[in-house]
């Protein structure tokens, strides 16, 4: 359907009475509600109803996280007003009619001004932080800190083992810097959308492209106060993700579908997806890195600031235990705070604090290595962690293939390839922990030979394929036997949310156990038909014969059918799997970038990358190469230009992608070589490991290590612009 044009996303549903909802947002990122006049909008003809925060009942939500601001704002761009119209075209003109008066407050718009004692509080009191890192498997970041903070840092904590400051002593060689990375869109392809029918029962029936149905439901049940069983959320196809599409439209198109008692559809245009939507916060890292003579990495002191926008944000905790625990390091203090701003809050995109910590992590052993005169993949595989190595947490690192990815890194030609002139060759080294989440499947068998697998988790990168094959290997029939079917809260057994290269390590063993005992119970039906013991059977191109003898054999159509029909005295073939995985398998990757630098205009291309990743074992090998190309591209972008700019009277600039600079095809590099390393996971269905999340990690680490190749000079801060490149260093 995806490679057809076939595909309806959310905004193609044909749906009887459907009414179109537009919003009116606030210009300020701080202010008062002074008035909402709406009479001229609901004098239009064919509006349905306009309504300001005062008009809907309170809800548990607040602050920047109200379906609309009730007495103030948090941030440009938060819903003040919202129109339901009979047509879009409608409600967009009813809504250009609100008029609002504001009374202007001060506002932060900087992690250094937020934290600035005396500075204007951002947030109410009692502001929760997101669930994003619990979602994508991190706990919390070490112990909070009880020293005095400012009045916008919403969390302080640090992880810490043995004395940092001692060690920093010892070292004979320490590098420092400050890495910034900005904030950043998710960029998908599809605004925020979504359609929400009331019932006659009470409830609502959500329809919506979001990465997890059991989360979205659970978001809005918390943010309305209603029963769970009061909502059903079913996921249409979603135009992309990477982490933002979770709960953010659907509290606001419930209340407005329940007011109107019709069907409301609320779609974002891609100025209010930029000013809306929740992207990538940016960071602030301050690192410390020591090592003897010898290359042997001694201590590392971290400091870690995430501008949060108006929310507690929550994803600082996961950059802590990649900065400490990816090498051998024996004291380390990481420090982490969590700081809120008046700008649009934030949420997670493909491995959030990842890629940041990485940034200035693999910056500064490039460095180090650089100092030391040594091959910087010799001295990141000499402090590679292993299996069993404490991680900041205290556990032991699983079996991992961090060495094999640096192995064969070493041994790649765009590595050891000689340079060209004004050519620079990176490289860095990238983690992701991977997400838990426990999971449930069933497994149907059909009287026409045919498999249905019931799954709830949404499919947005292909799993659905991939649940398929993992069936069709369990139950031996070919794939296109295997439909996949879920995404809906009423009649799928529970998933996750789809992040945090989760999916198939949780929901993908519970598919297995489905199919396995699915195939079980096929198998307890042809022994009796067969005349055989279970131990003597075997399952083949869909049929059961004993094992020996092929002409003995039932196809397993016909057992199914037998546990289907009146009187039958089979029980309906009907497996079901869960799985709680309570252990990560984390997931490595190295990658090699190749740039060339035009010295007297600053002027830079990506011309080659490798991307060589641990996914231990690819189940779907094309599928698997296309995840890494996408998420290396999307991670190479944070060089290339992208950026989330805010002015001085904090509005956005460049809210369009006429403005916010996603990567072109001409700026891809020309050579992109993938190779799969397989270090199989000990729990992951037939081992294989997550996929999404690591390429997007060490790409942007890659290129400034490159430019510094070429350029002697260390860049810091993200995206490298032209100017930067050709201005004289100081």
């Amino acid at each position: 359907m995806l490679v057809t044009g076939q595909t309806r996303y959310t905004a193609d549903m044909r749906v009887d009475r459907l009414s179109h909802a537009r919003l009116q947002l606030s210009p300020y990122p701080a202010a008062r509600i002074v008035r909402v006049d709406l009479s001229r909008a609901r004098a239009l003809p064919g509006v349905l109803a306009a309504v300001a925060g005062a008009d809907l009942p309170p809800t548990p939500a607040h602050g920047a996280d109200a379906p609309l601001a009730r007495e103030r704002v948090y941030f440009a761009g938060q819903p003040v007003a919202a129109v339901v119209a009979e047509t879009e075209a409608i409600a967009t003109d009813a809504a250009a009619l609100i008029e609002v008066e504001y009374e202007v407050l001060p506002a932060v718009l900087n992690l250094e001004d937020a934290m600035r004692p005396g500075a204007p509080r951002v947030l109410v009191e009692g502001a929760e932080a997101a669930d994003d890192a619990a979602a994508h498997g991190v706990g919390p970041a070490g112990r909070e800190l009880a020293e005095e903070r400012g009045p916008n840092v919403t969390a302080q904590s640090r992880i810490e083992r043995g004395d940092v400051a001692a060690a920093l002593q010892r070292c004979e060689v320490v590098v420092r810097g400050r890495f910034v990375s900005p904030p950043v869109h998710q960029g998908f392809l599809e605004p925020h959308v979504t359609t929400v029918r009331p019932e006659d029962d009470g409830g609502f029936t959500v329809f919506s492209p979001t990465q997890g149905v059991f989360v979205t439901r659970a978001g809005l049940s918390a943010a309305l106060g209603v029963p769970l069983s009061d909502i059903r959320v079913m996921q249409t196809e979603v135009g992309g993700g990477f982490g933002g599409k979770g709960l953010l439209l659907e509290p606001l198109a419930a209340l407005l579908a329940r007011l109107v008692d019709r069907p409301v559809r609320l779609a974002l245009t891609r100025g209010e997806e930029f000013m809306l939507g929740r992207g990538a916060p940016g960071f602030s890292i301050d690192v410390e890195l020591g090592a003897d003579g010898q290359g042997r990495m001694l201590a590392l002191r971290a400091q870690v600031q995430v501008d949060d926008g108006a929310c507690a944000g929550g994803l600082a905790g996961m950059a802590a235990p990649m900065l400490a625990g990816t090498y051998r390091i024996a004291d380390f203090e990481v420090t982490t705070i969590e700081v809120a701003t008046n700008k649009t809050p934030v949420a997670a995109y493909r491995a959030p604090g990842a890629t940041q910590a990485f940034f200035a992590l693999e910056s500064a052993v490039d460095e180090l290595a650089r100092r030391l005169e040594l091959d910087p993949l010799l001295l990141r595989l000499d402090n590679a962690v292993a299996e069993g190595d404490p991680r900041p947490d205290g556990r032991p690192w699983p079996r991992i293939g961090m060495r094999e990815c640096l192995e064969a890194a070493m041994a790649h030609p765009l590595y050891l390839e000689p340079r060209g002139e004004d050519e620079g060759v990176g490289v860095a080294l990238g983690c992701w922990l991977g997400g838990l989440e426990p999971a449930a499947a069933a497994c149907r068998v059909e009287p026409d030979g045919s498999l249905v697998v019931l799954a709830g988790h949404s499919d947005i990168s292909g799993t659905h394929t991939t649940m398929a094959m993992i069936a069709a290997e369990v139950m031996g029939v070919a794939v296109d036997r295997v439909r996949v079917r879920g995404g809906d809260t009423e009649t799928s057994p529970h998933a996750g949310m789809a992040g945090g290269s989760k999916t198939v390590y949780t929901v993908g063993l519970a598919v297995q156990e489905a199919a396995q005992e699915a195939r079980r119970q096929l198998l307890e039906i042809a022994a009796e038909e067969l005349e055989a013991a279970v131990d003597d059977l075997e399952i083949e191109a869909g049929s059961v014969h004993v094992r020996g003898v092929p002409a003995r054999e039932i196809d397993i159509g016909t057992l199914a059918g037998l546990a289907a029909r009146f009187g039958g005295r089979y029980r309906p073939v009907l497996g079901q799997g869960r799985s709680a995985q309570l252990q990560q398998s984390p997931m490595f990757t190295v990658q090699i970038v190749r740039v060339r630098l035009d010295r007297a205009s600053g002027r830079w291309w990506i011309t080659q990358v490798a991307a060589i990743q641990d996914v231990g074992r690819a189940l779907n090998p094309p599928e698997v190469e296309g995840q890494i190309h996408g998420g290396t591209l999307q991670a190479l972008g944070r060089a290339l230009g992208e950026e989330m700019v805010w002015d001085g009277d904090g509005s956005m600039v460049g809210a369009s992608f006429l403005d916010y600079a996603l990567p072109s095809i001409e700026q891809a590099p020309a050579r992109f070589d993938v190779e799969l390393v397989e270090v199989p996971s000990a729990l992951g269905p037939f081992g294989a490991k997550g996929v999404g999340e690591p390429p997007a990690v060490p790409g942007p680490a890659a290129v400034a290590n490159a430019v510094r190749d070429v350029l002697g000079r260390r860049l810091e801060r993200l995206p490298f612009e032209y100017e930067t490149l050709a201005r004289p260093q100081p």
